[in-house]
C-alpha cells in the first residue's frame, strides 16, 4: 500500500471524524443556550439524509465494480485478439512472416508501457503514441504481405488485425470512463451531511461515544475509499495489474 494510498484513506476518514465533531459542537452550542431543549433531529429528515447517503454509496460502487471488472475482460480480450492475429500470420507468405511476427511482438510490449507507468501521465502519453505508431506499421507491414494472398486468407487476416486495433480504443475508453464529478461532489456532501447529523443528535450525552464515533468513521470512510480504488484500480490498493499477467503470458507464446 503507497504513501498516497495511506494519505487518501486517513484524509476521509479524517474527513468524516471532522464533520461528526463539527455537529457535536453545534449540538453542545445549542444545548448551552437553550438548556431546556435536547438537540434532536427531525426523524424524517434523518432518514432521507441518510437513506440519499446509503443509495449514492450503493449505487456509485456498483459502477466502480462494474467498471473495475469491464477493464479487467478488456484486458483478457486483447490478449485473445493479439494472440489470435499472430497465430494467423502462418497464412501469410513465408517470407514476410519473420519481420511481422517482430513487429507483432514489439507491439505487446509498447501496450504493456502504455499501463505500466499509469500515474505518470507524459510516460503515458509517450507510450500511447508509440503504441499507435507501431500499430500503423503493423497494418501497413501487413497489408502489404496480403498481396501475394487468397480472399479468404485477406479475410481472416484483416477481420483479426481490425479486432485487435479495436480493443485499444475500448481500453483507452474504458480507463477514462468515470461517473462525472457531480456525482462525487454530491456523495461528498452527503456524507459530510450525514456525519454531521450523527454529531449532533449525539450531542445530549454527557460522555462522548467515541466507540460509535470512531466506528462510523471508519466505515464511511472505508466505503468511499474503496469507490475511488475502484474507480483508478492501477493506483491503490484494489488493482488490475495482475491481470497484465495475460499479455505477458501471450507474449512469451510469441515465438
Amino acid at each position: 500500500m503507497s504513501v498516497m494510498t495511506v494519505s487518501i484513506m486517513c484524509g476521509l476518514i479524517a474527513a468524516v471524524l471532522l464533520s461528526i465533531d463539527v455537529g457535536h459542537r453545534l449540538g453542545v452550542r445549542r444545548r448551552l443556550r437553550h438548556p431546556q431543549s435536547v438537540p434532536t433531529v427531525h426523524p424524517t429528515i434523518e432518514a432521507s439524509v441518510f437513506g440519499l447517503m446509503g443509495i449514492l454509496i450503493g449505487f456509485t460502487f456498483y459502477g466502480a465494480a462494474s467498471r473495475f471488472d469491464n477493464r479487467r475482460n478488456l484486458i483478457v480480450l486483447e490478449a485473445n485478439a493479439i494472440g489470435t492475429t499472430y497465430l494467423r500470420l502462418d497464412l501469410l507468405p513465408p517470407e514476410t512472416q519473420p519481420v511481422l511476427r517482430d513487429a507483432f511482438r514489439e507491439y505487446l510490449r509498447s501496450r504493456l508501457a502504455v499501463y505500466r507507468q499509469i500515474s505518470d501521465f507524459q510516460a503515458t502519453k509517450a507510450a500511447l503514441d508509440r503504441s499507435r505508431a507501431l500499430q500503423e506499421s503493423v497494418w501497413k507491414k501487413t497489408v502489404e504481405a496480403l498481396k501475394g494472398t487468397g480472399p479468404s486468407e485477406k479475410s481472416l487476416m484483416l477481420t483479426s488485425l481490425n479486432e485487435m486495433i479495436d480493443i485499444t480504443t475500448d481500453r483507452t475508453v474504458a480507463l477514462t470512463t468515470h461517473p462525472p464529478a457531480a456525482v462525487f461532489v454530491m456523495l461528498a456532501l452527503t456524507v459530510i451531511a450525514s456525519s454531521a447529523l450523527a454529531g449532533y443528535t449525539m450531542s445530549p450525552s454527557p460522555v462522548r461515544d467515541w466507540v460509535s464515533t470512531i466506528t462510523l468513521a471508519l466505515v464511511l470512510g472505508f466505503a468511499l475509499y474503496v469507490i475511488l480504488d475502484y474507480e483508478f484500480p492501477r493506483i491503490g490498493f484494489l488493482r488490475i495489474d495482475p491481470v497484465d499477467q495475460v499479455l505477458v503470458e501471450t507474449l512469451k507464446q510469441m515465438k
